[in-house]
């Protein structure tokens, strides 16, 4: 059975929104967007936010109906020419960033905002004023340390951070914690629904594991920090689920990171195989320039 398509702009929320303040939603003071956002993430199904590279691309994601965006710090730091989780993008630049997705598109935007952009828990917290003085829905804070060597934070010194943001936020933005020790190579499931359940404890709205090994992984997961909404990147590792079969596992929101940025940097080069080969055919196929300019005409900049 395939996956249902994302819910449109065009069809009504429960209770109905208007596109007005849909537009609206971005510029919204304080606690009003917190609520708006975070009943996405409570609603029967919850939501499919896709991560937007650019101001086109988060143009065309609000074009398909899609109704909250957020940045991707990986796809982000390859637009720069940078490497992503090594603190090689600033706070500043990431802001910048994820401004001008929400002013285009007047859509609620979550930012992928690493390990909170600091040393210490502090800096989290400046991060997150930052971020809601930007205008934007959510902000998600990594337990990560930008350090190879040591790439995930003591487990202390994670909840300290996570607790930080959320005094920060103080109800103002939507505020996901988030482990990366699967994708880090530690596939403790344990320690990772410990993190998880410290996070919400500290007043996280949404919990994030990316690529949890398996289904039973994911299920024990939600289980365990219920009632508390999860974000799943994709799929567990080892399979790709519909969004029908996530919902069903009880995720409340579907990301898909940097994964729609390499499919097009995937077209692309194989675009340039063609041209060095001497096919001039390919690089005749893409998105008209007409339809961009439609697109960016309608962006609310």
């Amino acid at each position: 059975m395939s996956a249902p398509l994302p819910r449109r702009c065009t069809e009504p929320l429960d209770p109905p929104i208007s596109l007005t303040i849909i537009q609206e939603r971005f510029v919204m003071p304080g606690s009003e967007v917190y609520e708006k956002f975070m009943a996405l993430h409570t609603r029967d199904g919850g939501l499919v936010m896709p991560n937007a590279w650019d101001g086109l691309s988060a143009l065309m994601l609000a074009d398909a109906g899609f109704e909250a965006i957020a940045t991707s710090s990986a796809a982000l730091a390859a637009t720069l020419g940078r490497s992503d989780g090594r603190h090689e993008v600033t706070r500043g630049e990431h802001l910048e960033h994820a401004r001008l997705l929400g002013r285009l598109t007047g859509l609620p935007v979550n930012g992928d905002f690493e390990d909170g952009y600091g040393d210490t828990p502090q800096d989290v917290a400046a991060t997150v004023e930052a971020a809601v003085e930007s205008g934007l829905a959510g902000i998600g804070v990594e337990d990560t340390s930008g350090n190879p060597d040591q790439p995930i934070r003591d487990f202390d010194e994670a909840v300290n951070r996570m607790r930080s943001a959320v005094e920060a936020a103080k109800g103002r933005i939507v505020i996901t914690g988030r482990t990366d020790n699967f994708i880090q190579g530690r596939p403790d499931l344990d320690d990772t629904i410990r993190r998880l359940t410290a996070f919400a404890e500290a007043g996280a709205d949404v919990l994030y594991a990316p690529y949890p090994p398996d289904l039973d992984a994911l299920v024990a997961i939600v289980t365990a920090v219920a009632p508390t909404p999860v974000n799943v990147l994709i799929s567990p590792a080892d399979k790709v689920l519909t969004v029908a079969e996530l919902q069903k596992a009880g995720v409340k929101r579907i990301s898909v990171g940097p994964a729609l940025y390499t499919h097009a940097m995937q077209a692309l080069e194989q675009v340039t195989k063609a041209l060095v080969a001497g096919d001039l055919a390919p690089a005749t196929t893409g998105i008209s320039f007409e339809r961009i300019s439609d697109l960016l005409a309608r962006g609310t900049n």
